[in-house]
């Protein structure tokens, strides 16, 4: 397995993660005004949302830290870290780092960034196998993986590539109009989401399948809840592509319910 520097850093990411993300969940409101760049409080809490998924999905793999398990979730963080950083990079004239929650999401990222560079350097020195053990997944959990990865990288691709006025972003899915710095932080969101999964294409341990569903669970839980807490900015009759957002994330969390109560978790 990895390195225990990798796994420190990956509770690390897990702690950080945890703290900027409760901030923003809590008190978009406040924070909406003060943060790294210009967004909505609605905005706020769903970057919240996504750094408590992170810092759960984070947790349960330095817990667990058994590569054939949790290398996918690993994946997901290593090019969130990386890609929201290139993001932030590519965006630094709109950045603004004065109050301390925009420094502090800042910092996350870099941390998040310096362990995926450590686990890559010990992935390369040493070459940690995945052998299948346990049961092994069905032929239709294999295509939802493949819809999974056709559907999200979409939305990565679509994010990281479109412009302001182009079909969904200007309220026509997400309820507010994007910022196209917002737009390319949503989409490498989705980008590393989708790519995360693509190993399971090959690698058909029902193991390393739950745990990736279960670390990446607070994810579309804390999403869904933050698009609940804010419904009524959705306008479902003149703009139904708002419901799309919705059943997104219904769609791959209600049906993962009732594959955790047949298979477990993972463990």
């Amino acid at each position: 397995m990895l390195s225990k520097v990798s796994r420190s850093l990956t509770y690390l990411c897990a702690l950080l993660y945890g703290v900027t993300g409760a901030l923003l969940y809590i008190l978009p409101n406040q924070l909406a005004p003060v943060f790294a760049w210009k967004v909505t409080p609605f905005m706020t809490m769903t970057i919240g949302g996504w750094c408590l998924g992170n810092a759960w999905l984070a947790y349960i793999a330095a817990r667990r830290w058994d590569w054939e398990r949790v290398y996918t979730p690993l994946i997901y963080l290593w090019l969130f870290g990386i890609g929201e950083l290139i993001v932030l990079y590519l965006f630094r004239d709109k950045l603004n780092l004065e109050h301390p929650i925009a420094m502090l999401y800042f910092v996350t990222l870099i941390v998040n960034a310096i362990t995926a560079l450590a686990g890559i350097i010990d992935y390369l020195r040493i070459r940690p196998r995945n052998a299948v053990s346990g049961s092994t997944t069905t032929t239709t959990q294999k295509a939802a993986v493949v819809g999974f990865v056709i559907f999200v990288g979409f939305l990565g691709f679509y994010g990281l590539n479109a412009q302001i006025g182009a079909p969904g972003t200007s309220g026509g899915i997400f309820p507010e109009v994007m910022s196209l710095f917002t737009l390319r932080s949503f989409g490498m969101f989705y980008f590393a989401l989708a790519v995360a999964v693509v190993p399971f294409f090959w690698d058909h341990s029902m193991k390393a399948l739950l745990t990736h569903a279960i670390a990446s669970y607070g994810l579309v839980i804390f999403i869904t809840l933050a698009a609940l807490i804010n419904i009524g900015l959705f306008d479902f009759v003149g703009r139904p592509g708002g419901s799309a957002y919705f059943l997104a994330y219904l769609a791959v969390g209600i049906p993962l319910i009732f594959i955790f109560r047949k298979h477990g978790m993972g463990n």
